[in-house]
């Protein structure tokens, strides 16, 4: 009987470059959320406060959101990402935290849009009180 080898051709799968790219921060009181995106939009990376470790009210710190600018960083390394157009979202306490930790771990800031959405005139205010 004929031994038949099953041969896996190992094929090396190589990330495709991509030298520019957004990043969007998600800064809220509970939680940062960031995602790296492609000039098209596609995912590249995200990670959260939460998923970096923290737990409660520490999840909004601006050091919470260094730490998950790093994990993502990481993360996004293999598409050699080096310029970087910032959407922030939100008001909560890792906005700054989240666009200095980017400079500092090697990337290059073009430009920092505010895309926190704002009311036009809000929802219509409760009928006066009778008493």
């Amino acid at each position: 009987m004929a031994e038949v080898k099953s041969e896996k051709t190992a094929k090396k799968k190589t990330a495709r470059q991509i030298p520019e790219g957004k990043a969007y921060i998600q800064a809220s009181y509970n939680n940062t959320i960031i995602t790296m995106t492609d000039p098209a939009g596609n995912a590249l990376g995200w990670s959260s406060a939460g998923k970096v470790g923290f737990k409660g009210p520490k999840k909004a710190t601006p050091y919470a959101s260094s730490l998950v600018v790093k994990d993502v960083a990481e993360k996004v390394a293999q598409y050699g990402v080096r310029e970087l157009q910032v959407f922030v979202r939100g008001i909560g306490g890792g906005r700054e935290g989240a666009i200095r930790a980017l400079n500092a771990n090697g990337f290059f800031v073009k430009s920092i849009k505010d895309i926190t959405p704002l009311p036009h005139n809000g929802c219509r205010p409760p009928k006066p009180r009778r008493v």
